[in-house]
């Protein structure tokens, strides 16, 4: 049984950001520091990455912990609704494989940024985040997956 009704469950769901959340500014805020020049959710691109740096054949998606079903301390099922949950969590999963399957068809590298790296005891800090993405920009590596200390 949910906490709050339906009405109020609703506008709390909808206040959910999924474009320019904290830790995506913070991630932007840092590369920019660096000189890094970057489009944000491109549209045009499999899966519309939060950043697109064009010049490296490369996207980040930062992702958070929940809607795309990470397995860290940020993770949680749901108490309620488990049967929509379970499938929607599901369908996420999946589009995001589908999504880097294309992406590397189409020779993009991918980096996933996922909110523990940035959130909670075990985060790593903006700066250690920004700093690898800056080595893996400048590498061959295809992908960088970015995620808390010590799942």
């Amino acid at each position: 049984m949910d906490v709050v009704d339906g009405q109020t469950r609703s506008r709390m769901m909808r206040g959910i950001r999924n474009k320019n959340t904290k830790p995506e500014i913070l991630v932007r805020s840092g590369l920019f520091a660096l000189g890094y020049r970057y489009r944000l959710h491109g549209n045009k691109i499999p899966g519309k990455p939060d950043i697109v740096l064009k010049k490296y054949n490369a996207v980040i998606f930062v992702n958070g912990c929940f809607w795309h079903q990470h397995d860290c301390t940020l993770f949680k099922w749901p108490k309620s609704n488990v049967e929509f949950w379970k499938n929607k969590l599901a369908q996420n999963k999946h589009r995001d494989m589908e999504t880097r399957k294309r992406l590397a068809e189409m020779g993009w590298r991918v980096c996933t940024l996922w909110e523990c790296a940035l959130k909670g005891k075990r985060s790593i800090g903006i700066e250690a985040v920004v700093t690898m993405i800056d080595s893996w920009l400048k590498s061959d590596s295809y992908a960088l997956c970015l995620e808390g200390g010590n799942r």
